[in-house]
């Protein structure tokens, strides 16, 4: 317990599924989360008591700003920001129009360096800053679909990389998380032929769930992780361990 104490953190998708759970797990940790996210929270007042929910487009430049610089008036500081939001199409690049790969980019990569570059001069301020920027391991590896999440998910690694160089005389660390299939409303459309064959090909033989992509998010956003800056944690049950 109290492993974020007085932490202030933004964790953006975090109406549900594993950015719910993080904000969740936070608040059990000591932390003040403002859970941002499009959509409106399931049972706000239920086990996300304590979060500080806020309405935001994370692909808006002047969304970043307002909720960056409305929690900071609020609580003071912010120490941690985690970009978990994301969307994902299935189609392969021959069937991609650019309007499917504008979207995926937005929310998925743009608004991650929308993110970063509002938060860092606050991040930066505590001495003591972290980010973790949720990738996936299709970030590290590839199947035929989803060319336009691929790309995506492939270029937070080197972004994130980038600002772990750029900042680590800061005080701020970057990190990012790669789950591989975690069970969440972000995958409950999925084809079930998809779904098993991710079962198949890890070594533990089961999805994951959001409270184990939360608890390495916690790790790499809290002190225990001091040491470590531009690094990628693969949480996926061993997929892409043979």
């Amino acid at each position: 317990m109290d492993r974020l104490a007085d932490k202030v953190a933004i964790i953006t998708g975090a109406a549900r599924g594993q950015g719910r759970a993080m904000a969740e797990l936070f608040v059990k940790e000591g932390a003040t989360v403002v859970a941002a996210d499009v959509l409106e929270p399931a049972d706000p007042q239920g086990s996300g008591a304590g979060i500080d929910f806020a309405t935001m487009d994370v692909t808006k430049e002047a969304e970043w700003d307002r909720v960056v610089t409305e929690t900071v008036q609020k609580y003071g500081k912010l120490d941690i920001l985690v970009n978990n939001a994301a969307i994902i199409t299935y189609e392969p690049i021959l069937d991609t129009t650019p309007e499917i790969w504008d979207r995926i980019m937005d929310v998925d990569l743009k608004a991650l360096y929308l993110g970063m570059r509002a938060a860092l001069p606050h991040l930066i301020a505590t001495g003591n800053g972290a980010i973790v920027n949720v990738s996936s391991i299709w970030g590290l590896a590839a199947v035929p679909s989803a060319h336009a999440y691929h790309a995506a998910k492939g270029a937070i690694l080197n972004m994130t990389k980038n600002v772990a160089a750029a900042h680590g005389p800061d005080g701020v660390r970057a990190n990012s998380l790669h789950p591989g299939y975690i069970l969440s409303p972000m995958n409950e459309d999925q084809a079930d032929d998809i779904n098993a064959a991710l079962i198949a090909g890890t070594l533990l033989k089961r999805p994951g769930v959001p409270a184990e992509t939360a608890a390495a998010v916690l790790f790499l956003a809290s002190d225990e992780a001091s040491y470590i800056t531009g690094t990628s944690l693969v949480v996926d049950g061993g997929y892409l361990a043979p």
